[in-house]
Formats: C-alpha cells, structure tokens, sequence
C-alpha cells in the first residue's frame, strides 16, 4: 500500500520541525573480516582517511572509523578527537570481531543476494571512468563497470568483504535519474 496525502502531509511536517534540525546521517557500520585487508582497501585504494580506532578487548573486537577528512584537522587529544570523529558526516565505522581474519569457514553477507537485505554504500567521485582506470590498475572487483547495463556512467567495485561501492559523479546523476 502507498502513502496517502495525508500521511505524506503528516511525515513532511514532522520531518521539517525544528526538533530535527541537528540530526545527520554520522555512520554506516560493515563488518570485516580481516581489518589490514579492508583499511588498505578503504585508505590506500578508496582514498579514505582513518580518523580514530576503537578496542574493546573485553568483548574481542576493535572500531575503525574512516571518512574523506583532512588528517590535518584530525585533533591529537584523544577526548577532543573522539567528539571530533562522531561529528563527522557520512563516516563508515568498520568492525573486526577479533579472530575472524584466520577463520576460513568466516564470511559477511553483503546483502545483495537471497535473503537480500543492504545494497551498497556510494562515494562521489569526479570522474567515473577516471576512478575506475584507478581501481582497474589495482586489480579491484567490479560488479559493473560504468559502460555496462543500463545505467552508463557509474559503477559498483566491492571491497575485501564483498560489499558493493557505487561509484558515482553527482554531475552525471542528472542524466542518470531523467
């Protein structure tokens, strides 16, 4: 069943009250199997920048949160950078329960298949086929590169753990999406 006018009225005014006006999307959590696979993957090839980990060695496993940040503004103290990382915009939090990494019969769903569940995460770049020349030189897995299918001028790479990553150009959306 779709929406009707008046609940579309009722969440449309919710969603514009001043009680929300703070909130921002800060995270999304994957999981990983192996943390110096996926933080080489996310830093060296997605050009991410590792803003702060987290261990909590009671429960076995660490945090690593990584974001398109200037490592410069990345402040030293520990409690100002800890405020200073869940204030950040659009971040994604990796988890490594610990062990997983040396546990062959491990693996993550990526919610793309049967029971399908997430999709993908999406980065912003540029230029599509620019980005992908980059991931193809560093041998990256492509789902589909930007001239296949349908939809020309993106593409989906996925990551260590097999989670899809849209590679988009915001310009291009326009033609996209008409």
């Amino acid at each position: 069943k779709g929406w009707g006018v008046l609940e579309l009225r009722i969440i449309l005014r919710i969603g514009n009250s001043v009680v929300f006006q703070d909130f921002m999307m800060q995270q999304t959590m994957l999981r990983v199997k192996d943390p110096v696979k996926s933080l080489d993957f996310y830093t060296r090839i997605m050009g991410m920048t590792l803003l702060q980990k987290f261990d909590f060695p009671s429960m076995y496993f660490s945090l690593y949160f990584l974001g398109y940040e200037d490592k410069k503004e990345i402040p030293a103290d520990v409690k100002e950078r800890t405020a200073w990382t869940f204030s950040r915009r659009a971040t994604i939090e990796l988890t490594h329960n610990w062990g997983s990494e040396s546990d062959a019969s491990q693996s993550y769903h990526n919610g793309n298949s049967d029971p399908r569940g997430f999709g993908h995460i999406g980065i912003a770049v540029p230029d599509v086929y620019a980005a992908c020349k980059l991931f193809e030189e560093q041998a990256v897995t492509f789902v589909k590169k930007p001239d296949d299918g349908k939809m020309k001028g993106l593409a989906f790479v996925q990551d260590p753990d097999g989670y899809w990553i849209e590679i988009l150009s915001p310009n291009n959306m326009v033609s996209i999406t008409s």
